[in-house]
């Protein structure tokens, strides 16, 4: 039987899922769980991730009324910890007829489904299944903005631990610019996936951790976004060089930690030569544009879709001519995965057509990408009332000189 959360949080869950669901005039909420395509059911409804389920299941919120377990009957222990009644089935004509009993007064009906495959992230329930609901009758509406009040929200100590992250985050690329200026002004020499290592090794000393190594980026490396590197494929870093550090960790001592998720870019010399000056102010630029909209909107209650901060930071770049080398998403959610199941600030990949929520966090990345070079600048920002915070101040204004006194 799955470890989960205790009997009084998952009925205290159920409570405020009813009230949502009230909120948006729905008749319930369907979860439908088979081979692992739905982690977001999981999560929300607090299931081990590593239990492996054989069979088909299905958990039904009602907008009022008693929650529905339907398990197979050789698993029929699924679902224990979830409050609700237990329906059993067999066959598959015994699950069809058992669904549409448990769903037969409700009309419209959320599911992890987005129209059009608009938001993949959210996308979870395959097309079959989707059929065979609106086959008894039922409208099926995504769970989007449900997924976002129930997997995007942080808690205060959640809070807490996204600040600490990115506070550790910040002062880790500076201790990763120094180890470059101390091995090259020793001629020891450095490369990537020696830095990389050097940052790993700084994660474990902040007791934090990750689910995957950081970008470390020399000069036609960081105009690939996702670029990393590895034991085998690597540069040397040298005098001259453009750099890059992505870096992302959570706190490994609490369970659900928010990640933090920066990105800096420095160069390892005394003086930044124009074209990284250049190319850097535009990309805070839009950044700051992306930020000072989130603000305002905020501050004065204003609805923010999450595709408006994509537009705002990519019209700034646009206008600037360098649109066609802004190849991604402005920004990300952010929770106890880097990237979270909210909203994400897109009008690029995906139209997001969420908004942004009180208590939830995100970040803003604007990037150029040229041949030679690329600049991203990552920060991470968390709204709640009218309040925007911004982790890990203060946010970098330039491009470092690696080896200059400056920092």
């Amino acid at each position: 039987m799955p470890v989960s959360f205790e009997t009084s949080k998952a009925s205290d869950l159920i409570v405020r899922m009813q009230e949502q669901l009230t909120k948006e005039a729905l008749d319930g909420w369907l979860f439908y769980f088979f081979k692992g395509n739905d982690p977001i059911a999981l999560s929300v409804l607090g299931i081990e991730q590593s239990h492996a389920f054989s069979r088909r299941w299905f958990y039904f919120v009602p907008v009022d009324g008693e929650p529905i377990k339907l398990v197979h009957r050789i698993e029929m222990d699924a679902l224990d910890h979830l409050p609700g009644r237990l329906e059993v089935y067999l066959g598959w004509k015994e699950l069809e007829s058992k669904l549409a009993d448990l769903l037969y007064k409700a009309r419209t009906i959320a599911m992890q489904y987005s129209p059009r495959n608009a938001v993949p992230y959210l996308a979870r329930v395959d097309a079959g299944t989707i059929e065979l609901i609106k086959s008894l009758g039922k409208t099926v509406v995504t769970s989007a903005n449900l997924v976002q009040c129930f997997e995007a929200r942080w808690t205060k100590a959640q809070l807490h631990s996204h600040i600490y992250a990115v506070e550790s985050l910040r002062k880790i690329v500076f201790e990763g610019f120094a180890q470059v200026r101390e091995s090259i002004s020793a001629g020891k020499g450095l490369n990537e996936y020696e830095l990389q290592q050097f940052i790993m090794e700084r994660f474990d000393h902040y007791g934090m951790t990750t689910y995957s190594p950081p970008i470390v980026a020399v000069n036609e490396h960081s105009g690939s976004p996702h670029y990393q590197p590895s034991k085998d494929v690597h540069s040397p870093i040298d005098r001259g060089d453009f750099l890059l550090l992505d870096i992302w960790a959570k706190d490994k001592k609490q369970s659900d930690a928010i990640y933090g998720d920066i990105t800096w870019t420095g160069f390892v010399g005394e003086t930044v030569p124009t074209q990284y000056v250049k190319i850097f102010d535009i990309v805070r630029g839009a950044r700051d544009a992306a930020l000072d909209f989130v603000r305002a909107s905020v501050k004065s209650g204003d609805t923010i879709y999450d595709w408006q901060v994509d537009d705002v930071a990519r019209e700034f770049i646009r206008e600037r001519g360098y649109v066609d080398y802004f190849i991604h998403r402005t920004g990300h959610s952010i929770g106890c995965e880097v990237h979270g199941n909210g909203a994400n600030m897109d009008n690029l990949e995906t139209k997001e057509e969420r908004t942004l929520i009180s208590c939830t966090g995100f970040s803003i990345e604007p990037g150029i990408y040229l041949e030679e070079f690329g600049v991203r600048s990552e920060i991470d920002v968390y709204i709640e009332g009218e309040q925007t915070l911004v982790a890990g101040e203060p946010i970098q204004d330039k491009v470092i000189c690696i080896m200059s006194d400056e920092y």
